[in-house]
């Protein structure tokens, strides 16, 4: 049977385990994590085996105590009111004609595509009719719909994989994986012995860590604030996957703190809200008002900007697939960054990103609107790429040309819109607050302002001119952690990532009725005699409440990773993990696992371990390669499985042809 799975998903098939003949020739892989990375990496080699896997018995085991496919983020048990932030035809799970890669392209359906096609019944089936009923295209799909797409996905690749290679799949947890005791032949190496958490034993020739965002024990700071709130009294839900967030120590009518305005904030309203049974009525003139249900709390929320991020654009983006760099270009990268000297972010880079954006929105401009222009495009170009942005002459040249101010980029204006302004009181910050977020629901709606589509679009061409410098070494850890997967994917994720624009036409309502109220900028919170204490620099007066909520996702650190896979090999010394001084220069902090180019694990001297290979947001230099693909966009996440892929079938391959080989030969000595 091609790709053959397990009778009932956790179930083994005969041989699966590690009590088999050791001398058996079936070649043993596993894949530590079932969403959309082992998904993708299965249709990869799908795609590849033809070309590179001979027909020896081959059998990979996927370890998940979550479904296949969507894993535990997207798995289908989770609020039908949670969406995703990306429009169902910006999703793919498949190669196009854009991605450059080794393998064959095999096209599938992307999210939209599927959805009204072939996902149909499924989704009938599954008891989302109504859902796929008022589906669209241009929509936001809810996450249950996705986690249907990606099994289907998940089963598509099973199915395509040769008769020879059987897919098994353990719904139990990976605990730990040491070296065996004999040599695989597929490595030369020491076979690789998992142990899942329901006592099943495995002894493997390759092993893939594909866990995807781990999670980790409190840092200190926060592990204090736990225990001082639970001798308190008080309610503190550190950060954390929104969905997985333990809520209900946050009580009807009572008032909580939320630091954090990004996406884990709109997923916590929603849950707050709507999950439990308020509902949202639209009004004759489409503003939407919120009927509570009485059972939500009072949300005092606040953050470094003190907004929400933008809302995703409602109208479609000029072009069909990224925009050639004008500035931020492989050769302006390597004159700014001469020799093997170390590339410095805010020195070598951000100049050129910042001139690369701006470019975007004034070429977008001059082409689209000419009539809200003093000035031709070819006779402003070249001073536009000739100036510095930050230079009084630059300024001067943008004001003559481009009389309205919401018609200019300013980068710092657009990274802190509150900056410089004061306020009376908590009211006047609240209704500067909503206006912001009303003007920026209409903005994103207008195709009037299409600079901000081109801006986008230019983003993702700078996201895909950073990753090779990730992983040529050059960049420092701090750099690369603070600067580029800090500072610079919260502005990206601030301006081109953001909620749809339902969700923020939601928080509106919600802020009218009472129910959510902006805490300011650069939100500070304290426990200070027995509460929580939130105060801003730019709101006069503080908050005092009894609960309060980490809206985010923690930084990522594996060396406080709670996975007890990782943290074992961690300790065992079997995995390198990058480190840099703390932010306040009194210890060490933990950043990303460490892979070679192969994605193959590095320990801590330095050694390549060729059995076990890292995949995921944990991984360094992973920036840009997570996530799904957009179609058309040469997709780093689909390049990269492809290339693993290709590695895994090739050392299968290998050691098969050597096993043949000498097969033969023994059978001719006894003839």
């Amino acid at each position: 049977m091609t790709g053959q799975v397990g009778a009932a998903y956790g179930e083994e098939r005969d041989g699966a385990s590690g009590s088999e003949d050791p001398t058996a020739r079936t070649r043993q892989i596993a894949f530590v994590g079932a969403g959309p990375r082992t998904t993708s990496l299965l249709e990869r080699l799908a795609a590849n085996a033809p070309e590179l896997l001979g027909d020896g018995p081959v059998v990979i085991h996927v370890v998940d105590p979550f479904p296949p496919g969507g894993g535990r983020i997207w798995r289908h048990e989770q609020s039908p009111l949670l969406w995703m932030n990306s429009v169902a035809e910006d999703v793919t799970m498949f190669t196009d004609s854009s991605v450059t890669c080794t393998g064959p392209i095999v096209p599938g359906p992307s999210l939209d595509e599927w959805v009204l096609g072939a996902g149909r019944p499924h989704l009938h089936l599954a008891g989302l009719a109504e859902a796929a009923d008022r589906f669209s295209a241009k929509g936001f799909p809810t996450r249950q719909i996705q986690s249907h797409y990606l099994a289907w996905v998940f089963d598509r690749a099973v199915s395509a994989l040769p008769e020879n290679v059987t897919v098994t799949v353990h719904a139990d947890r990976a605990v730990a994986l040491v070296d065996g005791d004999r040599t695989s032949p597929v490595t030369d190496a020491p076979v690789q012995v998992l142990d899942l958490a329901g006592g099943t034993r495995i002894e493997l020739d390759l092993v893939v860590l594909a866990q995807g965002y781990l999670d980790q024990s409190p840092e200190p700071r926060e592990a204090a604030l736990l225990d001082q709130a639970r001798e308190a009294g008080l309610t503190y839900v550190p950060p954390g996957y929104t969905a997985d967030l333990d809520l209900s120590g946050l009580r009807a009518g009572e008032s909580v703190i939320v630091r954090g305005f990004g996406l884990a904030f709109i997923d916590l309203m929603v849950l707050l809200g709507q999950q439990r049974g308020g509902s949202f009525r639209t009004e004759a003139d489409g503003s939407l008002t919120y009927l509570p249900s009485g059972r939500e709390p009072v949300l005092h929320v606040g953050s470094r900007r003190g907004v929400p991020y933008h809302a995703k654009l409602g109208y479609p983006l000029p072009g069909l697939g990224p925009v050639p760099p004008r500035v931020f270009t492989a050769a302006a990268i390597a004159a700014a960054t001469p020799g093997d000297r170390p590339v410095d972010f805010d020195r070598d880079l951000w100049p050129l990103i910042v001139r690369e954006l701006t470019l975007a929105h004034y070429r977008e401009l001059f082409a689209s609107h000419p009539d809200r222009v003093e000035s031709s495009w070819a006779e402003i170009e070249p001073r536009l790429i000739e100036l510095d942005p930050s230079d009084a002459e630059y300024r001067a040249l943008i004001e003559a040309a481009v009389p309205e101010v919401s018609d200019r980029f300013e980068v710092a204006a657009i990274d802190r819109p509150l900056a410089g302004r004061e306020f009376a009181d908590a009211g006047e910050f609240g209704r500067a607050v909503a206006g912001h977020i009303a003007d920026d629901l209409a903005r994103r709606a207008d195709p009037r302002y299409s600079m901000d589509g081109a801006v986008f679009q230019s983003l993702l061409t700078v996201y895909g001119g950073l990753i090779p410098l990730l992983g040529s070494g050059r960049i420092s850890t701090g750099d690369r952690i603070r600067r580029i997967e800090g500072a610079f994917h919260g502005f990206f994720s601030f301006l081109a990532s953001g909620p749809p624009p339902q969700r923020l036409s939601e928080l509106l309502a919600l802020h009218r009725a009472g129910l959510v109220h902006f805490a300011g900028p650069d939100l500070e919170v304290s426990l200070v005699d027995g509460s929580f204490l939130a105060s801003s620099p730019v709101v006069p007066g503080r908050i005092r409440t009894r609960a309060f909520v980490e809206a985010r996702l923690p930084r990522p650190d594996v060396l406080a990773t709670a996975d007890p896979l990782v943290a074992g090999l961690l300790r065992a010394g079997e995995l390198k993990a990058e480190t840099l001084p703390s932010a306040d220069g009194t210890g060490r902090e933990g950043g990303q696992l460490l892979a070679d180019p192969a994605c193959r694990a590095v320990r801590p001297d330095g050694t390549v371990h060729v059995s076990r290979y890292l995949l995921g947001p944990g991984v360094s230099g992973s920036a840009g390669s997570s996530g799904f693909s957009r179609p058309g966009f040469n997709s780093p996440f689909l390049r990269q499985n492809d290339g693993v892929a290709r590695e895994i079938l090739s050392l299968v391959a290998r050691s098969q042809q050597r096993e043949d080989t000498i097969s033969i030969r023994e059978n001719s000595y006894a003839s």
